[in-house]
């Protein structure tokens, strides 16, 4: 089949303007029993058919009385009651009955003998009495219209005689995901094969925003299975997501299918990521194609799935907290696209600084590590660094201002750091922003981060980190928390098949290099010993290559896309790659003296300096701890 073309770039607003219009609101109501009603909406107002309580009832343990019996009770005239004749006793809840119109607290009483009590004090009328509809009135409303059932309106709803209830109904949402390369989590994968995982995002995302998710198996590449699968889905489901397949490749029939089986709507919208979407309405029933990126598909579903599921199921649209930024790097953008940028985001001092996250449409982990997202809209050329900007929230304020924004060298310990403090049932969490060494220093100097990863070699002395921060922070007061030492070198493949030994080697004929970006440790060091043998950088096949993490390096190699790449040696073992260790550097944390004090960085150093921590990097290796934890001022 030949390649799709997109039919237009519509806009995002006019597009979402047009599906809605076409695929209309549509909210069908069913009855369900109230005890199975909690988190869904209330399709019509619910009024109690009994009072609660339904009679008079004591409100206390004790002795129902006629009030006009007790008056003139004090310490010097009490008064004696007789049972049965003055008084009854009575439990919580007990109905009082004609003549008795008080309770007094069996307390207050005291026993004379035989059938007598005395009493000290007057009882007023109807003293200790729950009245009839105290709590609910027959035929007034317990709950309103579109109103979201709590587990304290079942009770209500329960206590007013009410056991049914009208309820929108969940919309069916059907997804199918496709592809002849995705198989299911839980197989071995074979080359070329990719974990379907969108659909269960999506799975979950339609539950929490009020619909019933309905996910068929994935469907390969072919036309007439992909089509008799969405024709079936439409007759199960109120709406259709069909996952991969939007693009513009020779195997992405879902404009096709769509125009086949409906009206297409459009084939393309103004946004980054998320361009190849595909909108369609078939037998009335709204359809959306969404990329295969998992950060495309995200995008997607959140602009033109959530608003449908959500009105169907007479669900309100949440409430969007924004909050003003300051973005830390230059972000240039397309003038053609909304573009969607992944945020992390943290309070160094009295700013909240924004750190942009990876861009790319497939990157999943920035979504799991974003706090929020910056629309830049069409027609902008993007922001400059230090400019205030706007960031719809993914998380609570709260989490982002107790969070220690690390911003720096790339460590497989960070992780572990991260957790470790999670562990400790710790309000306050660790943000890791891996922008090499020197982005870490530069992220001090311009007050964007509590703490910089660095391993930095000076040259001239043969010792790391010091130096750099003379340099370069030399206004500033800096602390420099000893980390670990750890062991650098070249990551290669499982048995070594290039027979590389030293970094000559490097200029081996078919050996390709895969590099750290400008300002990592990793690259500075790779530099120094290049410039120590005498050889230049355009010399190695690959070097311009750059990945921002070891781990990154370490699944170059593993993959068969590089030969060789400096790292460290937890990052080839955790990839079971062989490793030619170079000498062991200090990867260590420089933080301003001002934040040393503060309880977040006080939690960092007990887990760092922690036993635990110690053994989770001997299971790694490649790692020693012989000063961690100790502080010298610069």
């Amino acid at each position: 089949m030949d390649r799709n073309i997109y039919l237009n770039n519509m806009d995002i607003d006019e597009a979402l303007k047009l599906f809605i219009e076409k695929a209309g609101v549509r909210k069908k109501n069913e009855t369900i029993k109230v005890i199975d009603s909690l988190s869904r909406i209330a399709a019509e107002p619910v009024f109690a058919k009994y009072s609660s309580p339904n009679f008079n009832a004591a409100a206390m343990d004790g002795i129902a009385v006629k009030a006009v019996d007790t008056f003139g009770a004090t310490e010097v005239n009490p008064i004696i009651l007789k049972k049965n004749s003055h008084y009854i006793y009575v439990d919580t809840g007990d109905p009082i009955i004609e003549p008795y119109d008080a309770v007094i607290m069996i307390e207050d009483v005291t026993e004379t003998g035989g059938d007598s009590l005395k009493i000290i004090a007057s009882a007023y009328p109807w003293q200790h009495i729950r009245p009839i509809g105290e709590d609910i009135v027959a035929h007034e409303m317990i709950i309103p219209s579109n109103h979201t059932i709590r587990p304290v309106d079942i009770g209500a709803l329960l206590s007013g005689g009410i056991t049914d209830i009208c309820v929108y109904t969940k919309p069916k949402v059907g997804i199918i995901p496709t592809g002849t390369e995705v198989v299911e989590p839980g197989t071995v994968l074979e080359q070329g094969d990719i974990f379907e995982s969108n659909s269960r995002m999506f799975e979950n995302l339609i539950k929490e925003y009020g619909g019933e998710p309905i996910r068929y198996k994935p469907v390969p590449d072919d036309y007439d299975l992909l089509r008799k699968t969405i024709k079936n889905a439409v007759k199960e489901n109120d709406i259709i997501i069909i996952n991969a397949g939007s693009s513009a490749g020779s195997e992405d029939f879902t404009q096709a299918l769509v125009k086949d089986l409906g009206q297409l709507l459009t084939h393309g919208i103004a946004a980054k990521p998320g361009k190849p979407a595909v909108l369609g309405i078939i037998n009335e029933k709204p359809v959306l194609g969404v990329p295969g990126y998992p950060v495309s598909a995200y995008i997607v579903f959140e602009i033109f799935a959530k608003p449908l599921i959500m009105s169907r199921a007479g669900k309100k649209p949440p409430r969007v907290n924004f909050i003003e930024s300051i973005l830390s790097r230059r972000l240039i953008s397309s003038v053609q696209n909304r573009e969607y940028v992944r945020i992390k985001i943290g309070k160094v001092g009295e700013k909240l600084i924004a750190t942009p996250l990876s861009r790319g449409a497939g990157v999943t982990m920035s979504l799991v590590r974003a706090d929020g997202i910056l629309e830049i809209p069409k027609n902008s050329e993007g922001h400059e660094a230090g400019e205030i900007v706007k960031i719809r929230l993914l998380k609570d304020i709260e989490d982002i201002e107790n969070t220690i924004v690390s911003i720096g060298s790339h460590d497989l310990a960070m992780d572990i750091i991260g957790n470790l403090m999670h562990k400790k049932d710790s309000v306050y969490n660790l943000s890791s922003a891996h922008v090499g060494s020197m982005g870490g220093i530069m992220a001090l100097r311009r007050d964007e981060a509590h703490i910089a990863p660095i391993h930095l070699l000076d040259e001239n002395s043969g010792k790391y980190n010091i130096a750099y921060i003379k340099k370069h922070l030399s206004d500033r007061k800096i602390a420099l928390i000893k980390g670990v030492k750890r062991t650098q070198g070249m990551i290669i493949k499982k048995g070594n098949p290039k027979s590389i030994q030293t970094i000559e080697d490097l200029l081996q004929r078919g050996i390709v290099f895969v590099n750290r970006q400008k300002g990592a440790g990793t690259r500075i060091l790779t530099d120094y010993l290049l410039k120590k043998a005498g050889i230049k950088a355009e010399e190695i096949k690959g070097y311009e290559r750059e990945m921002t993490t070891h781990m990154a390096v370490a699944a170059a190699v593993a993959s068969g896309s590089a030969d060789v790449g400096m790292g460290v040696y937890s990052a080839a073992k955790a990839m079971e790659l062989d490793f030619i260790p170079i000498g062991e550097e200090d990867y260590d944390f420089a933080i301003p003296v001002e934040f040393l004090e503060e309880n977040m960085i006080q939690l960092f150093l007990d887990v760092i300096t922690s036993a635990e921590f110690k053994n989770e990097l001997r299971k790694m290796g490649g790692y020693e701890t012989i000063n961690i934890g100790e502080i010298v001022r610069i």
